[in-house]
């Protein structure tokens, strides 16, 4: 995914952070042990977040320990994971692969074409063993390519692609909490997408790629309509998660819906208006 769905370390307290790695270094602990190093290449943020809100909301047991890694190899991490790690493990698989393939039939990077079938046949287990998820990241990358094709002006129907595959993605299982989770990860995808696309304008404009904002970008109140835009998407995300029965990490949650997941919308605003005062 993007990697926007992270914490804003200095708001929060050392409890809560060493809490919220232990969950990412678990993450990366499943999927190398289920996957190898290829496999640690798809951690992301995004995902973690996932781990943890299904936690939250499910309440599984949690498997804690300490292991060394690569990146630490002097002192021993914490890790926390469990079958729900395994799941979002094998959703950033199954994403990571198929926007690799989109790079590769896009724009021919053999590269990507290299990693995609690097990570082929664990994916296509993962995809087996989740069909709807699968065919919810299939549909996306299709339907994007089309709107791209037609180089679209159309904000919200080209980000609710985005939405409407991680809605897929968010539920783990259809259940009560499905049409919450379902509507949560709608919202946050779209969101996503919208931050993403703001992120790269810029370099978008200048080699000319295709980018929903560049039809916007010219008006003197682009980046207020953005932040509003933006704003939207995330209320009704953060009113989903608030009437969720969700007690277990709950400053995580806030700090990452409240303020974490804004901190590169600041970093590109500010960018931008240094730009345009040069």
């Amino acid at each position: 995914m993007f990697g926007y769905l992270t914490v804003n370390k200095p708001e929060m307290k050392i409890k809560d952070y060493e809490r919220y790695r232990a969950y990412y270094c678990g993450l990366c602990r499943r999927l190398y042990k289920h996957y190898g190093k290829k496999g640690q290449l798809t951690l992301s943020f995004d995902m973690t977040f996932l781990a943890i809100l299904l936690n939250g909301l499910y309440e599984p047991k949690l498997h804690s320990g300490k292991h060394f890694c690569g990146l630490h190899p002097t002192k021993r991490q914490k890790v926390m994971c469990n079958q729900l790690s395994d799941y979002a493990a094998d959703m950033g698989m199954l994403l990571t692969y198929y926007n690799l393939l989109d790079d590769w039939q896009d724009d021919k990077k053999l590269k990507s074409l290299l990693l995609a079938d690097g990570i082929r046949k664990p994916c296509m287990e993962i995809a087996r063993r989740y069909p709807r998820q699968s065919r919810a990241v299939r549909d996306y990358i299709k339907k994007l390519s089309v709107c791209e094709g037609e180089n679209t002006d159309q904000l919200d129907r080209v980000a609710g692609l985005t939405g409407k595959m991680l809605g897929e993605i968010f539920v783990f299982r259809e259940d009560e909490w499905s049409d919450d989770l379902r509507t949560m990860g709608f919202f946050l995808g779209k969101f996503i997408y919208l931050m993403d696309a703001y992120e790269d304008l810029s370099d978008d404009l200048k080699n000319e790629r295709y980018n929903p904002w560049s039809f916007y970008a010219k008006s003197e109140e682009f980046d207020q309509r953005a932040e509003t835009v933006l704003t939207m998407m995330m209320t009704e995300c953060a009113a989903v998660f608030e009437r969720l029965p969700i007690l277990k990490d709950i400053e995580i949650f806030r700090n990452i819906i409240y303020s974490g997941a804004w901190t590169k919308f600041e970093i590109a605003k500010n960018k931008r208006k240094g730009s345009e005062e040069e």
